[in-house]
């Protein structure tokens, strides 16, 4: 017998958080798991998740995602009261958590939500070890990728 297709979710990346690379220089990236509720996965699914305004926060020895919002559907259940910006537990290793709190108090860097996806019909969330970026920098970044961008138009043309 001949195997069946892969199932695909339609696109396994359920969102960007692309202001972070603009406001930070990433320099690790770590995979965590979510604590999620149910009409939060369905709310996932429908791809009602925006994590602009979110950041992680260690506390207690456990990482949190903070400001995250996830709209609820309409269609939610009546007996659910959905809070959108809840702080959802992240599940990391304990040597994980030990070496971010090393690395946020004592080197200044600072955790944010890069991108969340689908694997394995799981959510996981990307988290960015990030240093904070200058004006400068940010001026620089930009001037950078408008080269990037005018070169390769001349290659093309040319």
């Amino acid at each position: 017998m001949a195997k069946g297709k892969k199932k695909n979710d339609g696109g396994s990346t359920i969102a960007l958080n692309k202001k972070a690379g603009h406001e930070y220089f990433i320099e690790q990236r770590i995979e965590a798991g979510l604590v999620l509720e149910g009409w939060e996965v369905k709310s996932l699914r429908a791809g009602r998740l925006q994590l602009k305004e979110g950041y992680v926060k260690i506390l207690h020895g456990e990482a949190f995602l903070i400001g995250a919002h996830i709209s609820a559907l309409a269609a939610a259940s009546t007996h659910v009261n959905p809070d959108p910006t809840r702080s959802r537990k992240l599940l990391l290793k304990r040597s994980e958590i030990s070496r971010l709190i090393g690395q946020t108090e004592r080197a200044g860097y600072t955790l944010v939500p890069t991108a969340m996806y689908w694997k394995r019909g799981k959510a996981k969330l990307e988290i960015g070890l990030a240093k904070g970026k200058k004006q400068h920098d940010k001026r620089d970044t930009e001037k950078d990728r408008d080269w990037q961008r005018d070169k390769e138009r001349l290659f093309k043309t040319g």
